[in-house]
């Protein structure tokens, strides 16, 4: 899972590169699909992240505003302070915690710790779409979404076999 969280964030600050070089009428101009703007739909990443991350630890919800961080600059700080701390929530998820049963105060069902982090994941992936679309019409970059060539490789191998996997002796 990991990787995919990693995979999410080198994305996300591509994405936050092409971005910068719009005038910032452009990140707020309401727009058809996502949230409704650039700017407010990266928000709305993080936020979703954040928020399922810290519900599934048992933590308390923390809802950032998005009157305060109504810059690209003060979102990508705001991405930057969140994926520390989840960083750090997930390098402590075992096998056992991705597999256990987990309660979120918006959801009636009791959920799988992975499957939300599944959720989270594919959440993100579904709305770098919309960028994507934006970003044609807009005559501008596209981030490429493929996870090859991330250097994401050997963090799967490490999930997999551990981080004594080196690939000596590996045919």
């Amino acid at each position: 899972m990991k990787a995919w969280f990693e995979y999410n964030w080198q994305v996300r600050d591509e994405w936050f590169e092409v971005w910068d070089q719009l005038p910032a009428e452009e990140l707020v101009k309401e727009r058809t699909g996502g949230i409704g703007s650039i700017l407010k739909t990266f928000f709305h990443i993080v936020d979703v992240e954040l928020s399922w991350v810290r519900a599934i630890e048992g933590l308390e919800d923390w809802e950032p505003r998005f009157e305060d961080y109504a810059s690209l600059d003060a979102v990508r700080r705001l991405s930057d302070d969140c994926r520390r701390q989840i960083r750090g929530i997930l390098s402590t998820a075992s096998d056992l915690k991705l597999r256990s049963v987990v309660q979120v105060s918006w959801h009636e069902e009791p959920l799988v710790y992975e499957e939300v982090l599944r959720h989270v994941t594919a959440h993100e992936i579904h709305h770098i779409g919309q960028l994507s679309v934006w970003a044609k019409e807009l005559n501008v970059k596209r981030v490429s979404a493929n996870f090859i060539d991330r250097g994401l490789g050997q963090s799967l191998l490490q999930e997999k076999h551990g981080p004594q996997l080196r690939g000596e002796g590996r045919p």
